[in-house]
């Protein structure tokens, strides 16, 4: 398999979640060129479940991958960018999929003594795929017993393995607070409720909470991304639209600042006279590493000779965490070099990564487990 044409293909046909029909079917093109003989496939909406039976097996190994894009415009100069306009895979996940590919590829051809589940997740970057995909009928019926999973990272060396016991990503939430007020003429403010001002006065008071209000050796993150309101520089507007993302290491810490916020809209309400209604939108539940797992999996590396780092735990988040909550498991990051961050519009992973990563996933699934 030719892993960068693979990738390649991939990186032009960025979908988002739920969307992945292209995704899809070009991923199922790929498997149905591999030996058949000993492969299982079940389709979850625009996803995949793909199970390759072993010779002599005791238990079922998952591996699971994302496949959705995000709503980003590209700007790498990609000779084979983006042919969706607004859609990028500015996350890694065409690196993701490429690698889980690789690794099917070689237990098919190189049977391994136990069943393998190759999981392609649609929706990891929203509104949130894994719950639903755990909950569907045909995951219950080839349930995992243990489950790993991995991100590329532009914060570590070409083909190096981080990851830790205990806590990797955080836990998340997106946030999204409108307020709806009464609109009228620049000229005549006092006859309005000012939902632009009302707004503003939100996110400056919002500062206060991880300064004031969550314990500092307890690390959460509280950011507004965008305000959008209005629709004449000489009209008042009735509504405003507030988005952002709150991010902690522990759930107590979320709980509290959701309570403060909740507080602060009421606030806002009564100073302002107008109405907020707050979403929390997708909402993600931290990466815990176990150590029974992972541990395991960091003397693999240093058996095998696979460069790899203890590293810090970070505020992004995936959901892959749910599936850690109730699987044991662990998941690590790949490194792929210097480049922009995850999420960039330039983001552009070395691809010297993908043959390491294959490496690395086929070798665990075959002597690690």
């Amino acid at each position: 398999m030719d892993y960068v044409a693979i990738r390649r293909a991939l990186h032009q046909i960025p979908e988002v979640g739920f969307e992945e029909v292209e995704t899809q079917a070009f991923l199922l093109d790929q498997i149905s060129r591999m030996p058949q003989e000993r492969v299982q496939v079940k389709k979850w909406k625009t996803g995949l479940l793909v199970r390759v039976s072993g010779t002599h097996p005791s238990k079922l190994i998952g591996f699971r991958t994302d496949i959705d894009a995000l709503p980003v415009k590209e700007k790498t100069g990609y000779s084979f960018q983006s042919r969706y306009e607004g859609n990028m895979h500015a996350c890694g996940h065409d690196f993701h999929m490429t690698i889980a590919l690789g690794a099917l590829e070689n237990v098919i051809e190189n049977p391994v003594k136990e069943d393998t589940l190759f999981i392609f997740q649609p929706a990891e970057e929203g509104p949130g795929g894994a719950l639903p995909m755990m909950a569907s009928d045909e995951f219950q019926s080839w349930k995992p017993d243990l489950i790993f999973g991995l991100h590329v990272s532009p914060d570590f060396p070409v083909g190096t393995v981080a990851t830790k016991e205990g806590i990797l990503f955080a836990n998340t939430s997106e946030l999204f607070i409108d307020f709806f007020g009464k609109g009228g003429h620049a000229a005549y403010p006092h006859l309005t409720h000012d939902t632009i001002v009302a707004a503003s006065h939100f996110v400056v008071g919002l500062q206060t909470i991880v300064a004031r209000r969550v314990d500092p050796l307890n690390s959460a993150v509280l950011t507004i991304g965008k305000i959008s309101g209005g629709t004449k520089q000489n009209i008042i507007a009735e509504h405003a639209r507030v988005e952002g993302t709150i991010r902690t290491l522990n759930q107590e810490t979320m709980a509290l600042i959701k309570d403060d916020i909740e507080r602060q809209v009421k606030a806002i309400e009564i100073a302002y006279q107008c109405k907020g209604q707050i979403d929390y939108g997708a909402n993600y539940y931290q990466v815990f590493n176990r150590k029974e797992n992972v541990d395991p999996f960091i003397q693999f590396c240093e058996k095998k000779g696979f460069p790899y780092i203890i590293c810090n735990d970070a505020m992004t988040g995936e959901d892959f965490g749910y599936f850690l909550k109730e699987l044991p498991g662990f998941m690590f990051w790949l490194g792929v070099g210097k480049t922009s961050s995850l999420h960039s519009a330039d983001f552009m992973p070395d691809e010297a990564a993908l043959a390491q990563g294959v490496k690395v996933v086929s070798t665990y699934i075959r002597e690690g487990v």
